[in-house]
């Protein structure tokens, strides 16, 4: 779906029907980061750009909200499904699933 911003996210979910205005992260696991997330961070959430860049469907993207200096933003911390291992690069992959 696409977020304020005009960037799809996979995450993002905003219902409109009739009047309504109710968006919401699904990205996010933590149940106090669902309380404190807006519309706001999607500006910045980097979801958008891994999914143009890697869209393995073995990445797994957790989302979180973090500070950087004294500003909210959306972190992700991403993990392959196919080998059970953290990925440090989410736009690049864990280099296992599509080797070359």
């Amino acid at each position: 779906m696409k977020t304020p911003y005009g960037r799809d996210c996979r995450f993002f979910y905003g219902d409109y029907y009739r009047g309504r205005h109710f968006e919401e992260c699904r990205g996010l696991i933590n149940p106090e980061d669902k309380q404190n997330w807006n519309s706001s961070l999607c500006e910045d959430c980097p979801v958008p750009d891994i999914q143009l860049n890697n869209n393995c469907p073995n990445l797994v993207l957790t989302s979180y909200i973090g500070k950087v200096w004294f500003k909210k933003r959306m972190k992700v911390k991403a993990s392959c499904s196919k080998t059970l291992m953290p990925v440090e690069d989410p736009n690049v992959g864990c280099g296992h699933c599509h080797e070359i």
